[in-house]
């Protein structure tokens, strides 16, 4: 059966409800604020100017739509979490086995094995017809697990013949393949010298009552809704304050630079009351403006008589010619 090829929210989804939250808030930052200050140190003109248009907060929509996204996806996770720890630790004998729904029976199945101590990857490869089911990882090494739930029929040499072939097609370490019913007597010659563990409905009922009768069952701090929505809690706070503290960053003033004004020549020195006098005796000069009063009005009229005495003095006469 071939696989659907999965949305963005059921890969997160697959995965723990911690890595969801974790991905939606490095998303938001490497969105809101990585991609201005990335475009900022290139140093190209063009980028910068895309650069602005980050810093703005045009991009803002999108950083929270991946935000909402992953954490969708890490709700899923949470609440599927809780219904596969339900489920197990609800069973009550075969009968109830018998009672689920097959896609239930391969989430029961994946949750004995993930309270073993195994990391666990529900495939959807499989289906109600047979294939690969779960893929299991420890130490390094992967093991592939096929869910039967036939109540009347016994699993025969074919379906193990055809997970043997996956074992070496995808060069795992060894194959489980778990039925709530029994095996032919030529599966089980197959298996000899071959790592292919058949586990049967009985096998199967009482791996789960010692999982719900042992600490395996008992769920941890990270499994609670507090912890949940704490974590998502402390990521809306950190945006907060970085948008905060962004919002309130001075922004850089440019300033011009200050023109110093010098007089060429003697005569561009005797100009209009509005021009800069500069000698080595005279005092910093004074505008006349509008805006003078009396006071700063004849203050400005005495310095510039002295600087005409000086300059009278210093300055030689041109001879007519």
């Amino acid at each position: 059966m071939a696989k659907r090829k999965q949305s963005g929210i059921e890969q997160i989804a697959s995965m723990p409800w911690q890595a969801g939250v974790l991905l939606g808030l490095i998303g938001y930052l490497v969105i809101r604020y990585g991609i201005g200050w990335y475009f900022d140190s290139t140093g190209n003109v063009l980028l910068s100017g895309f650069a602005k248009v980050a810093r703005d907060g045009s991009l803002a929509p999108l950083a929270w739509m991946l935000l909402v996204g992953c954490w969708i996806g890490a709700l899923v996770s949470f609440f599927n979490r809780s219904k596969r720890r339900h489920l197990l630790d609800s069973q009550t004998g075969i009968e109830s086995l018998r009672a689920m729904p097959w896609s239930e029976f391969e989430m029961l199945t994946g949750e004995a094995f993930r309270r073993q101590g195994y990391a666990v990857e529900e495939t959807g490869l499989g289906g109600a017809d047979g294939g690969i089911d779960l893929i299991l990882r420890k130490s390094s090494q992967a093991t592939l697990v096929q869910c039967k739930q036939w109540q009347n029929r016994q699993v025969g040499v074919k379906v193990v013949r055809e997970m043997y072939g996956l074992l070496v097609h995808h060069q795992a370490a060894a194959v489980k393949i778990v039925a709530l019913g029994d095996y032919t007597p030529d599966a089980r010659r197959f298996t000899q010298g071959k790592p292919i563990e058949l586990i049967h409905g009985g096998e199967l009922l009482a791996t789960v009552h010692s999982l719900q009768t042992t600490k395996a069952r008992s769920t941890g701090p990270m499994d609670t809704p507090l912890a949940l929505g704490g974590s998502m809690a402390a990521s809306l706070l950190l945006i907060a304050a970085l948008s905060s503290s962004t919002a309130s960053a001075p922004q850089p003033v440019i300033t011009a630079p200050a023109v110093v004004q010098t007089a060429a020549s003697p005569e561009s020195k005797l100009t209009s009351p509005h021009s800069v006098t500069s000698t080595p005796h005279s005092r910093p000069t004074i505008y006349a403006s509008e805006s003078q009063n009396d006071v700063d009005l004849r203050e400005w009229k005495r310095q510039n008589a002295e600087s005409m005495k000086i300059l009278e003095k210093t300055t030689k006469e041109m001879p007519l010619r």
